[in-house]
């Protein structure tokens, strides 16, 4: 379960999360893009890019932004104009140099994925990366809200496939649980996706201890204000300030 997200982003998760369009992206990005301008302005790496759904807008915005992404079937999919500006790799060993980067974003939870140590590792040095002043922007679940609402099992079909869920709480992380069933062919698949869930005063300390301050807050794409108990996201705009 360790490595599970080397396995899992391909073309059934692109039919499973479709859902998440272009449209939700564009909003995403012009709200980020007017809370922090910085963004729009010097380079700015996309972290966990996928296809480029939120690089698309930003490069509009920013041509010095750049993705990077371990899933060569996500890239593979990518906008034929976006990939020359597209690497792959792995979040926590990046070919970048530090104090190289004007801002970083990681939209749609990439963060999380690993050991408590190694996120906290990786925040470390994402850290390093940063411009003084620049900016981190970390989009993730707001833990109080996931635990209040969570569903523990449910079936939907997108894409063709059946899609059993079920999730579960396990110490501090949640873990989704997913039986894919073809329904063309009944073939059927296991994947699992499991995140480390963090409160925003964990959030806080963690980018603190990174050597960044919380500029602002946000509760959805939208750029509504963040409520502890209501809000479904925490997206934090964290400034490197050395």
């Amino acid at each position: 379960m360790d490595e599970w997200f080397k396995d899992w982003f391909d073309a059934d998760y692109n039919a499973l999360y479709a859902h998440r369009d272009d449209g939700e992206a564009e909003r995403a990005v012009r709200t980020a893009l007017e809370t922090a301008p910085e963004l729009g302005r010097g380079p700015v790496l996309d972290l966990a890019c996928g296809t480029g759904r939120h690089l698309a807008p930003l490069r509009r915005a920013n041509p010095l932004a750049f993705g990077l992404d371990l899933s060569v079937h996500q890239l593979g999919e990518a906008p034929v104009e976006l990939r020359p500006w597209l690497l792959r790799g792995d979040m926590r060993h990046l070919p970048v140099k530090p104090a190289s980067l004007a801002g970083l974003t990681l939209w749609f939870t990439p963060f999380g994925y690993f050991s408590e140590a190694a996120n906290r590792e990786l925040l470390a040095k994402l850290t390093c990366l940063l411009q003084p002043g620049g900016i981190l922007l970390l989009d993730f679940l707001n833990a109080a809200h996931l635990k209040r609402t969570l569903v523990d099992e449910d079936v939907l079909e997108r894409g063709g496939i059946r899609v059993l869920s079920r999730r579960t709480i396990e110490g501090e992380r949640i873990v989704k649980r997913m039986t894919l069933t073809r329904l063309d062919s009944g073939a059927s698949r296991e994947v699992i996706e499991s995140v480390r869930l963090y409160t925003p005063a964990e959030l806080h300390h963690m980018a603190e201890t990174a050597g960044l301050e919380i500029r602002t807050e946000l509760g959805s794409y939208e750029g509504a204000t963040f409520h502890a108990e209501t809000s479904p996201r925490w997206i934090g705009f964290l400034q490197f300030k050395p």
